[in-house]
């Protein structure tokens, strides 16, 4: 057991940045983090233009208010939760009860693919309400870039926390092996003198 990155074992030990930093799920989190910043920011940034003869600016996407308060809230949630769970990481090995581990990383998992619907949706959404804009609503095309960048980051967001669900799944397994491993060979009380 003392092989496995997730036993008990290493609960207690001292936490080493770069090694925490060099862990697939840590990059794929930063990067899933960092597409969130991507999707709210453009968004909220430049996500809403209006004609020339209007005072009142409208989404960029169709004129549709849902579309773009979808894509700035998803985008603010998933990077909420993005930080959430890399504090999780971190302190993720010095937890060292087998139930409370595998509490954790069932909660990183719903999370994870929850996240990957979300975006998917979201993806959907933006990319049909994107085709069907007017270009008379938008005369001078400003804000495009933002709008593409929305929906490739959405579209790269999917993966990214489909990928954050398939690696919590793999350390789902490790987990549910060693709690099995606990019940096995865990010690018995020997029986009673009488």
């Amino acid at each position: 057991m003392e092989g496995m990155a997730y036993g008990a074992g290493k609960a207690g030990g001292a936490f080493d940045p770069i090694t925490f930093v060099q862990q697939p799920h840590t990059i794929l989190r930063i990067v899933s983090w960092l597409f969130a910043i991507v999707i709210f920011g453009s968004i909220a940034n430049e996500g809403y233009v209006n004609r020339p003869d209007e005072a009142e600016e409208y989404c960029i996407f169709n004129r549709n208010q849902n579309a773009c308060n979808y894509a700035v809230g998803m985008g603010t949630m998933a990077f909420l939760c993005c930080l959430g769970f890399l504090a999780l990481d971190v302190y993720f090995p010095q937890i060292s009860s087998v139930k409370d581990r595998k509490k954790a990383v069932l909660a990183d998992v719903g999370v994870s693919a929850f996240w990957a619907f979300m975006w998917f949706v979201g993806f959907c959404l933006l990319a049909n309400q994107w085709q069907v804009s007017k270009h008379e609503d938008n005369p001078l095309r400003e804000g495009g870039d933002a709008a593409r960048a929305a929906i490739t980051f959405s579209f790269f967001s999917i993966f990214t926390w489909g990928g954050l669900m398939l690696m919590a799944l793999e350390k789902l397994r490790t987990v549910s092996f060693e709690e099995e491993y606990n019940k096995l060979f865990t010690p018995q009380p020997p029986p009673p003198i009488i």
